[in-house]
């Protein structure tokens, strides 16, 4: 291989070796970065919610502090049982008096069964990203976990490998037999 053969593959390697930090420094700030902004972040798990929200978005849900401010129409995201489940539904009435929203999903024909308490509700959807909900319960659970790991391990290497190999090479003095 002449020499500018090696320059110009260097030079598509670093290319790609970039857009692989890149993309992955991004998914990172979406899927961590937003709680830095003071998002929690949720996956849509069910349909009831569309066509606002699809299972497989990532919503970002911003704290309420003065539920008050909740109205009609607004959607909630809130801890749903015992459990800690968390869903998001539309508010259809507020009651006032006993701190309770009544909630329906969009995609539902009837209101929820049970009230959610003001104290329940975590808060008010801003945006989501279609299929990042995916993303995002793939790389939190093994096997995805490990494949995440593995995928930094083999980035790290791509970025660096190549740039160790060549200073050892240039320090490496030639042997004459």
């Amino acid at each position: 291989m002449n020499e500018r053969t090696k320059k110009r593959a260097k030079r598509i390697w670093n290319s790609v070796s970039t857009v692989i930090v890149v993309l992955v420094v991004l998914c990172a700030v979406f899927l961590m970065g937003s709680r830095i902004l003071g998002y929690r972040v949720f996956n849509v798990l069910s349909g009831s919610m569309e066509p606002t929200y699809s299972a497989g978005d990532l919503i970002y849900v911003k704290t309420v502090k003065d539920k008050s401010t909740i109205q009609v129409g607004d959607p909630i995201t809130f801890i749903l049982n015992e459990n800690l489940v968390v869903a998001t539904h539309r508010v259809v009435e507020v009651d006032t008096e006993k701190q309770v929203f009544y909630t329906k999903g969009d995609a539902n024909n009837t209101v929820d069964s049970s009230p959610v308490h003001y104290n329940n509700v975590i808060g008010v959807p801003q945006f989501s990203i279609p299929y990042l909900g995916y993303v995002a319960e793939f790389i939190q659970n093994p096997p995805g976990m490990y494949f995440v790991l593995a995928g930094g391990v083999a980035l790290i290497l791509v970025v660096f490998l190549p740039d160790l190999i060549a200073k050892r090479k240039k320090e490496v003095p030639p042997t004459h037999g």
